[in-house]
């Protein structure tokens, strides 16, 4: 599903602003009100390179509960060609409409809906990207030494309670995994 959309986005009105969107939605785990409150600044450096890190302020977070998380290539490559396209200065918001203006929570919410319907996503909404990212976090943390105290620091969650109920079980892992036992 992930690899179909951005393929359709290749062909929408903004597809750089568009695909930024869905990335930080898929391989940041965003919530659709820190993507509309994000700014350049929190994904750059001093010297306006753009950072490793993206940067989740507490003041845009849900809680005020800010984080670090570390960008993915494919955003940060993503990032560099809205930047490149769009020219924006240091406090602007990363996500804006195709005039300049900054776009809400609400405008996020609803270009998600609009693009899952248009294109035939059943069920998605703007926080499908965030289950997926948690999910798959969550089955790929203990390759990487760490616990699910790290994908819960990822996502921005108060207690793993919370962060446990993102994570979707896999049948067929399920098995594999008794297989092996």
């Amino acid at each position: 599903m992930f690899d179909r959309a951005l393929r359709l986005l290749t062909s929408s009105r903004y597809p750089e602003r568009n695909r930024v969107m869905l990335l930080l939605s898929f391989k940041a785990g965003l919530r659709a009100n820190e993507m509309a409150g994000l700014t350049w600044a929190m994904v750059q450096r001093a010297d306006d390179q753009l950072s490793h890190c993206l940067e989740v302020e507490d003041h845009i977070a849900k809680n005020h509960r800010g984080r670090r998380i570390p960008m993915h290539r494919d955003l940060r490559k993503a990032l560099r060609e809205l930047k490149a396209y769009d020219r924006p200065h240091t406090h602007d918001t990363v996500l804006r409409s195709e005039r300049g203006a900054s776009l809400n929570s609400a405008s996020v919410v609803n270009w998600f809906a609009d693009f899952y319907r248009t294109h035939g996503f059943a069920g998605c909404s703007s926080h499908s990207g965030r289950r997926t990212f948690i999910t798959k976090a969550a089955r790929e943390i203990s390759r990487c030494g760490g616990s699910l105290r790290d994908v819960q620091e990822l996502a921005g969650h108060a207690s793993l309670r919370m962060t446990e109920r993102y994570i979707e079980g896999d049948r067929q892992t399920q098995r594999r995994l008794v297989a092996r036992l």
